[in-house]
């Protein structure tokens, strides 16, 4: 079970096609490294891939427990040369208070608003969902293939793609997209950016005649379940997304907290996000399976994990709706 503090410390980019190596953040330069092909399939899948997804999953997990040792010791590192030099700042009741991780944490919480305990309060994520037409699924995958990995590849757009998936299991022939922004500073930033590029109106115009429809809501990760770094695992992907009862997101996020732990030991999570603007009171999650074979087995297995049984029996009276559809990443996705 990795913890807050490793997926924090970790959130950094991996070398196109390796599991291996955890580096500086960069979801742009993963993006722009493969280029488009045909559309994704669920054919694309195949059943026997479970031992593959097992070895990449394990080598992607041992990078970020090494990653929290070294944060780890980097800060211990520092707090020793910080002793050392004799530069610690308040006086005693300073140092005794708030120079404790109780103390700091508590500082924390006294300036956090509501969204903020919930939310790491760093990042704003988009969700966009695009209808394509049937007919246009791979226009529209090459069209939107070039230009996403050229738009992530700017850093003045100050912007990362997180993923692209189409849904292959749900409402067919969506394309699903996860972005991410520095704040929401960041995202009109990036907005003002792309939209003042020179081929953008040429891209938007043809995009236009390529979908029937375009949905977009801004998001905040919960602070338990920081989005993954890049990453190349393979297999499908499920994104959950639930309609909660107006008031209930609070009472969500607790339980979900505790039950989280019990999902990670069997299942590969990618993220979860609840929605500020757009589709209020949803929550997506969304996780990565070898197939779809082994979606059911990890699922089953759950159940047999301590506490699992009990945060869906809180959370199930909160959700009005719920949906389920099974993904498959795009060529360019920096997470697959």
């Amino acid at each position: 079970m990795l913890g807050r503090r490793a997926y924090t410390s970790a959130r950094r980019a991996l070398p196109p096609q390796s599991t291996t190596t955890v580096r500086s953040r960069g979801f742009a330069a993963a993006a722009a490294s493969r280029g488009p092909a045909r559309a994704p399939a669920l054919a694309d899948v195949t059943p026997d891939s479970a031992a593959s997804f097992n070895e990449k999953q394990k080598s992607f997990r041992d990078g970020l427990v090494a990653a929290q040792k070294r944060k780890e010791q980097e800060e211990k590192d520092a707090r020793a040369r910080e002793q050392e030099s004799g530069k610690k700042k308040g006086g005693a009741l300073s140092s005794l208070i708030y120079g404790t991780p109780e103390g700091r944490e508590l500082d924390k919480d006294i300036e956090r608003s509501f969204s903020q305990v919930l939310a790491r309060g760093k990042y704003v994520h988009s969700i966009v969902f695009h209808d394509v037409k049937p007919d246009k699924v791979d226009e529209y995958n090459e069209l939107t293939g070039a230009w996403y990995r050229k738009m992530a590849s700017i850093p003045e757009n100050k912007v990362h793609l997180v993923g692209s998936w189409r849904t292959e299991v749900g409402d067919c022939n969506t394309f699903v997209h996860i972005w991410e922004y520095q704040r929401y500073e960041g995202y009109h930033q990036s907005l003002h950016n792309i939209q003042s590029h020179p081929e953008f109106p040429d891209f938007d115009a043809k995009l236009k005649t390529l979908i029937n429809s375009k949905k977009t809501s801004l998001m905040q990760e919960f602070s338990f379940w920081p989005t993954t770094p890049p990453r190349q695992l393979g297999g499908v992907f499920e994104l959950r997304s639930y309609t909660l009862h107006p008031g209930n997101l609070l009472e969500w996020e607790t339980h979900w907290r505790r039950g989280l732990k019990a999902r990670r030991e069997v299942m590969e999570g990618v993220g979860a996000w609840f929605v500020q603007i757009g589709d209020l009171n949803t929550v997506h999650h969304l996780w990565q399976f070898a197939n779809l074979e082994e979606r059911k087995i990890r699922r089953e297995q759950s159940w047999s994990v301590e506490g699992w049984g009990e945060t869906v029996h809180k959370t199930v009276p909160l959700i009005q709706t719920m949906q389920s559809r099974i993904l498959i990443p795009c060529s360019w996705s920096p997470v697959a």
